[in-house]
């Protein structure tokens, strides 16, 4: 597998090598040694989830705080995002910065976000089944957003506004210079996770 610095470094694009024939594909999508091993740090996660959504839908900007805080290693089983990490670790010197990816179940691509970025995805195929692992458990009262829409923030997301579609608490989020739960940047790792 590669493992891919992005502009903001301690996101990681990672791109499997993917065996194919007449008989179809195979694939090894994970390896927590060589994941540990690219992020300089050992990695645990704990529990997988999946999400299915129709063309146009957008789930996020989200994230978890501490002690609950996330980090996500996310990718396409069934058709095409594109997924989105935003910054929101105060000093950071990347503080509200974002990277974007297309995802898609034929490139096989997968992010790693870490504590300390809030993350959404976009549909950009008729419907998307989306797996991710995280290294802590879902907690409804560490749970926080950020607006998708954020001006300040400029990311594009591929797609006609007047067409996505978002849950009533995604389109109340708060805008980044709203937020009162940040994230405090130190290295390569989170402060406050």
């Amino acid at each position: 597998m590669k493992y891919i610095k992005q502009e903001i470094p301690d996101i990681l694009l990672i791109e499997p090598e993917v065996y194919s024939d007449e008989r179809g594909y195979f694939a090894e999508t994970f390896r927590n040694d060589e994941l540990s091993n690219a992020l300089g740090y050992d990695i645990n996660f704990i529990q997988d989830n999946e999400s299915k959504s129709n063309k146009g839908v957008l789930r996020g900007l989200h994230f978890q705080i501490p002690p609950y805080a996330q980090s996500k290693l996310v990718r396409v089983i069934q058709g095409d995002v594109l997924d989105v990490a935003v910054d929101i670790r105060k000093n950071s010197p990347t503080f509200g910065k974002h990277v974007s990816a297309k995802l898609t179940s034929d490139n096989f691509k997968q992010m790693f976000i870490p504590h300390g970025f809030a993350h959404g995805f976009v549909v950009l195929s008729e419907t998307a089944i989306f797996s991710y692992k995280v290294d802590q458990i879902y907690s409804p009262d560490n749970e926080r957003g950020l607006k998708y829409d954020d001006q300040d923030l400029k990311i594009n997301w591929t797609y006609p506004k007047e067409n996505l579609i978002l849950s009533d608490k995604d389109l109340s989020q708060p805008e980044l210079r709203e937020l009162k739960d940040y994230f405090f940047y130190k290295g390569s790792d989170c402060e406050s996770c």
